[in-house]
Parts: C-alpha cells; structure tokens; sequence
C-alpha cells in the first residue's frame, strides 16, 4: 500500500495506464469540484466601471492625462473640490488602480454648455 501511495505522489506511472487516469481524473475532479464546496473569494468586483473609454496620456514625467467622459462622472451641481476630487477618483480608478492622486482638472463643454469630458492631470 505505500509503494502504491508513493508512486502516485511522485508521479511515476506511464501515460495511458489506469493508474494515470485516476491521477488526471483526480486533479481535474478538485479542479471542477472544489469552487463549489469552498469560496476562494475570487468574485469579480462589483464597482462599476466606465461606460465610455478613458484616454490615458504621460505628461512628460509628471504623471497622468486622463479623459474621462463627464456621463462617468457623477457630480452635482456646484459641487465642492473635494467631492470633484472623489468622483473623478472614483471614475479613473479602475483604469489607473488607487496608487494615484488627482492632482487637478478641468471641465470641456460643447457649444450648449452640456459637459462632454473631464481632463484629469493625477500622479503616481
């Protein structure tokens, strides 16, 4: 019994024999199985995302040009610079991870006044 325990540890039966399948059939059992008995808390994440592209472009050195489209920006009217700061964090941070810093920003509108997009200047 631990000759046959220790080949199949060390893996030392040929490819094709009955010994082999119960290894891979064991393997692939753990594989297919286990995700349901156990939580590996490998779900995805529940932030949403952005629903338009984000243009990221290198400022020279000093950092991150983000464009993010002002519909992923939630922000009310007339809003304080520390809740800009958080929204605009919030909307960059699955494309940059939250190892940056929104360091400034400014608003683009179209010809109605309606804002189109954000430009982001944040530092790593």
């Amino acid at each position: 019994m631990k000759e046959t325990f220790k080949s199949y540890f060390y893996w030392t039966h040929a490819r094709g024999s009955v010994q082999y399948d119960v290894m891979v059939t064991l393997i692939l059992a753990f594989i297919f199985i286990t995700p349901h008995l156990w939580n590996y808390g490998d779900k995805p994440s529940n932030a949403a995302g952005p629903t338009g592209p984000i243009e990221v472009v290198a400022n020279d050195g000093h950092g991150l040009i983000l464009t993010v489209l002002a519909a992923d920006v939630n922000v009310p009217v007339g809003a304080p610079d520390s809740v800009v700061r958080k929204a605009l964090f919030k909307a960059i941070e699955p494309v940059t991870g939250d190892a940056v810093s929104v360091e400034r920003w400014e608003l683009s509108r179209d010809a109605n006044g309606n804002p189109l997009a954000w430009r982001v200047w944040a530092r790593r």
